[in-house]
């Protein structure tokens, strides 16, 4: 299997406001981190099957944390502040997931264990 290497890109960085480059550390350290957890399982899984469940974790994990990011925008509004960084960090969890799609070897076997998770808990043609 191949490495994947995910990044932060350049335009969400160039979004930030320029006074704090905290935030810009915060998510390449945090995308460094969610590269060494990702590589770290690709080696450990012993078939692409066990591979694609371990990712779909990783993407669950991040749609759950863009979704987070997402309800604090409004809420940031209503307080009269600025949402810019609720909105990048919802946008980096967006493209990671988007990079990890990329992957062609990948993109398959993600859709294969999604559509396998879903007739897991139970949801069947018969039930619509």
């Amino acid at each position: 299997m191949d490495e994947i290497e995910l990044g932060v890109p350049g335009p969400l960085l160039e979004s930030l406001p320029e006074d704090d480059g905290g935030a810009a550390q915060d998510m390449q350290r945090a995308v460094k981190g969610y590269n060494q957890r990702l590589n770290t399982v690709l080696e450990d899984a012993e078939d692409d099957t066990e591979a694609a469940s371990a990712v779909l974790d990783v993407i669950e994990h991040f749609e759950a944390r863009g979704e987070k990011y997402d309800e604090f925008v409004p809420e940031l509004r209503a307080w009269g502040q600025s949402p810019i960084f609720a909105i990048a960090w919802r946008n980096l969890y967006a493209d990671l997931i988007a990079q990890l799609y990329e992957h062609d070897w990948l993109a398959a076997q993600l859709d294969r264990e999604r559509n396998a998770r879903l007739v897991e808990d139970g949801v069947r043609l018969s039930d619509l």
